[in-house]
């Protein structure tokens, strides 16, 4: 009796044994590499390499260790990194038509659910594109109407600046709200006071969504959504997030449906209802309600986050580099003086602001690596073979720091964007919009901004940090790289 439960005993763990060998066998096959895939670390069976820090520092340094195209595996999932100047653009603009696909990404798919402009294929997205590019160009044929947007909020932000009387106070959501009021001036047809509770805290809602999906824990749900759904996590909080969120935009646009005059549309909204009119019978554009909620989404996320985290970068290193800082207003006070606002019309004629703003874009390096694309065909990329389906990331923060293309990689210098005669120089090399088919839609809108935010600003005010305050530049990465939170003194000049 004793045998034969012993016996028993060893065939349970046989079997147990048996089943552990096939699926890791079925692992090891389902898994295997095909010829001249990208090298990259040994993954764990089933796991891969979800124990591979997912920030840029770590893919800088698996690249100097395996080469600029190297690959990770997050479960099942197969991932291409691609690093460097020359190889992100081959990927970028020579290769890309081959990578510029979205994959489905778990963590926003429920949200996104591959409508709207960010996170759209094929036929749908190339109509949504189109139609968002015409709408922001014909905001005043150009940029004029945007530029008295753009304008027009700088007053109310330098005068909520002057309100702090030159005590310590934290820009964050006041400079989130003055960029958000950009975008949404030209979506919602309105801006928001900075004293409006609902707005404030729709801010700092998305603020906190996109410092967690940047986190390990969060994508650890790409990896295995099928489990994560029903465990705890920063993930859950991002859906409680959006779906607050996704509610105010839905309230918006059923406001813009019961006031809607065909004849005078006067905002995002109400050109795209005309367009679901218009596109009725052609359902595969894209264009109806739901879609109209994500583009929404897709604009007013993009629209604030990025350009609010450069001026708070912005604000740091006038602060960390005050002799910068006076050089900037020197050229202010010389080419615009104190008597009326900066315009577009003035930037050519400052090319050391010019420069400076772009070398913050290049340290602050908010999207570092990029938004996930997927190769929609096999690709060959140098001597690699990437196969169709394959999630592909670009790591613009290699390209904004390439040792090959920049003189002090490691150091905030304006003298990038200069030449010997104090003129602005462009560099192929500066890419924070990423390049390609899929190059950022607000590019335009974002560079207005930096522009007319940062030179009103500093042609009003010296920035200091509060007495005894120690200045950090190590950021804190979700989605986007962002500044930590910090305080700082605006004194009138």
């Amino acid at each position: 009796m004793i045998l034969s439960a012993f016996l028993a005993y060893l065939d349970i763990w046989g079997c147990l044994l048996f089943l552990f060998v096939f699926l890791l066998m079925s692992d090891i096959l389902k898994n295997k590499n095909p010829p001249n895939f990208p090298p990259g670390p040994w993954p764990l069976p089933f796991l891969g390499n979800v124990f591979t820090g997912v920030d840029f520092k770590t893919m800088d340094k698996l690249a100097d260790e395996y080469g600029s195209v190297f690959s990770l595996r997050r479960g099942s999932q197969k991932v291409v990194f691609i690093s460097g100047y020359k190889m992100v653009k081959e990927a970028l603009v020579k290769q890309g038509e081959h990578l510029s696909d979205r994959p489905v990404i778990p963590l926003f798919h429920d949200f996104f659910k591959g409508l709207g402009i960010a996170l759209s294929n094929g036929y749908l997205w190339k109509n949504q594109r189109k139609f968002t590019n015409t709408h922001l160009k014909y905001f005043g044929e150009g940029k004029r109407t945007l530029e008295t947007y753009i304008l027009q909020e700088c007053n109310f932000l330098c005068q909520a600046m002057k309100e702090e009387q030159g005590r310590p106070f934290d820009p964050q959501f006041t400079v989130n709200n003055a960029v958000g009021n950009v975008i949404c001036s030209v979506v919602f047809g309105r801006r928001f006071e900075y004293s409006d509770t609902k707005f404030q805290t729709l801010l700092r809602l998305d603020a906190e969504a996109v410092v967690l999906a940047g986190s390990a824990r969060a994508q650890l749900y790409d990896a295995f959504p099928g489990l994560m759904k029903y465990l705890p996590g920063p993930h859950q909080t991002i859906f409680t997030n959006y779906m607050k969120i996704v509610t105010f935009l839905k309230e918006e646009i059923k406001k813009h449906k019961e006031n809607w005059d065909p004849s005078n549309p006067v905002d995002y909204i109400d050109t795209y209802l005309g367009e679901i009119e218009r596109k009725r019978d052609d359902k595969d554009a894209g264009f109806n309600t739901e879609t109209l909620t994500v583009c929404t989404l897709d604009l007013f996320e993009a629209g604030t986050e990025t350009t609010a985290n450069t001026l708070r970068w912005g604000f740091l290193f006038m602060m960390m580099y005050p002799d910068i800082q006076k050089k900037v207003q020197a050229e202010i006070d010389r080419v615009v003086g104190q008597s009326r606002q900066p315009t577009m019309a003035d930037r050519p004629n400052m090319p050391y602001t010019d420069a400076v703003i772009h070398e913050i874009q290049r340290k602050g390096n908010i999207v570092p690596l990029g938004f996930p694309k997927m190769a929609g065909n096999d690709t060959t990329l140098g001597k690699h073979f990437i196969p169709k389906g394959t999630l592909v990331i670009i790591n613009l923060s290699s390209v904004l720091n390439d040792k090959n293309e920049w003189e002090t990689p490691d150091t905030f210098n304006p003298g990038h964007f200069l030449d010997s005669q104090g003129q602005f120089r462009r560099r192929e090399a500066f890419l924070p919009f990423s390049a390609g088919k899929r190059v950022c839609l607000g590019e335009q809108l974002a560079r207005m901004e930096l522009f007319l935010f940062f030179a009103s600003l500093l042609q009003r005010f010296t920035l200091s940090p509060p007495p005894g305050a120690e200045l950090n530049l190590d950021g804190q990465l979700g989605f986007t790289f962002s500044p930590g939170p910090f305080q700082m003194c605006v004194l009138d000049r």
